[in-house]
């Protein structure tokens, strides 16, 4: 690189300081981007825009350059070489910028040897990363998929959702009052609404979660309800939820993979939330085939999931990216397009879409304030190593809605065409 010298390795701390100075000045000349920093000696670099970036040791730059950028930022963090205080979103946020600002390979890798004149950093500890076996969408291994996400121990999760465990994206309102609690209560009513729920019909929630939305449909709609989860700590969770709210009569929770549930059953309604995401590109005409087959003619599908933001961007999550490695392991997204497509070729009549990726953006945002509030909490119930993972996983995930490349649809579907009232005001919360 014209005007940097990279002909000697540091050897006292001193210099690893000055190195890395040199580095981060590097790194702003190439993107334009500008990362307020302070190194483990204390000195700090840039304005503080509401977060600052810690290095809290002579090697931490060089832990955030290795191979497979993702994946060396998020251990970097999860591993205490780089700490993020204050607004870790805004601070992922100008991460994304430099990431974006649409350098070759061949440029950052210039960077290279400015990084190597730091410290080795140390080995860390594997063991939170996701182990699995055998065919990828299998049901043993999907089955082992959903425990590595969702098994947890509860009151982690309760560290950052509201308090009916909603795990999905909220529906706000323009009022900046509103809360977290408030916005999922109105995402379960509006799913309810555009099922068309009424007393005595039949209703399958598949990927049930903890309860929340077969609870709501059948406390505020009468329905007989099912949910179905491959978590086992969830279905526990679940039950005891519905045993406690006198539900049971009502509703029943199985811990079942949805494509053991036959093709006998026939449900009035099905709800899907954040379940999608767990299928797999290559299986979705099967997934919605399945659905197609348990829903009585007539019958409604709500479909809400993850998709991502360009036309031809599908993803796999494999252990070569951080969140297919420590969060969620064989999740995979499509376009939009595709979702309705796969849809409508397994004999759905598409009835409505929505695309509410203001409304998750903003949900993460709720869950990461929420988790950081509660550190304390998070961190007896399932560790520090836990709680960074899901505090740059959440992050980086509200950073990603906000700039686009990830959106969230709800799509509805018939089994036929049935008829619904004109407009979409029926379908909406305190309509």
């Amino acid at each position: 690189m014209p005007g940097v010298d990279t002909s000697k390795r540091p050897t006292r701390a001193g210099d690893a300081a000055a190195e890395t100075r040199r580095l981060l000045t590097a790194v702003t000349e190439l993107t334009g981007v500008r990362l307020p920093v302070r190194l483990w000696d204390g000195t700090e670099a840039g304005d503080d825009d509401g977060f600052r970036v810690v290095l809290n040791h002579p090697w931490s730059a060089r832990t955030l350059l290795g191979p497979h950028v993702d994946v060396a930022a998020g251990e970097a963090y999860v591993w205490g070489e780089v700490d993020l205080e204050g607004d870790i979103v805004a601070a992922l946020d100008r991460l994304a910028a430099i990431g974006d600002s649409g350098l070759s390979a061949r440029t950052w890798l210039s960077l290279v040897p400015l990084a190597r004149r730091l410290p080795r950093p140390p080995r860390h500890p594997r063991d939170r990363r996701a182990h699995l076996r055998g065919r990828r969408h299998s049901p043993d291994r999907d089955r082992a998929a959903i425990a590595f996400h969702y098994d947890l121990p509860t009151a982690f999760y309760r560290a950052f959702l509201d308090e009916d465990l909603v795990y999905s994206c909220a529906y706000w309102t323009d009022d900046e009052d509103d809360t977290l609690a408030a916005a999922q209560a109105r995402k379960l009513e509006l799913v309810c609404r555009k099922l068309r729920l009424r007393p005595g019909m039949r209703m399958l929630d598949v990927g049930c979660g903890w309860g929340s939305l077969v609870l709501h449909a059948a406390q505020h709609h009468g329905v007989q309800a099912l949910g179905v989860t491959l978590s086992a700590a969830q279905a526990e969770v679940a039950r005891e939820r519905v045993a406690s709210a006198g539900l049971a009569d009502r509703v029943e929770i199985r811990h079942v993979d949805y494509r053991d549930l036959g093709r006998t059953a026939e449900f009035d309604a099905i709800a899907s939330v954040g379940m999608v995401e767990h299928v797999g590109p290559d299986h979705l005409a099967a997934y919605f085939k399945s659905l197609h087959a348990l829903l009585a003619a007539g019958g409604l599908l709500l479909n809400h999931g993850i998709v991502t933001g360009a036309h031809d961007d599908v993803r796999e999550q494999t252990d070569k990216g951080f969140v297919g490695r420590y969060v969620f392991p064989d999740g995979g997204l499509v376009p939009a397009w595709r979702v309705v497509s796969e849809l409508e070729a397994a004999g759905f009549g598409l009835l409505d879409v929505e695309q509410l990726r203001p409304h998750y953006a903003r949900t993460l945002r709720a869950w990461v304030r929420r988790l950081e509030a509660n550190h304390d909490t998070a961190v007896a119930a399932a560790g520090e190593t836990d709680y960074r993972i899901w505090r740059a996983y959440m992050a980086g995930s509200a950073v990603s809605f906000a700039r686009g490349s990830l959106g969230v649809v709800q799509v509805l579907g018939g089994k036929g065409l049935p008829a619904l009232p004109a407009g979409r005001a029926w379908m909406l919360p305190g309509a």
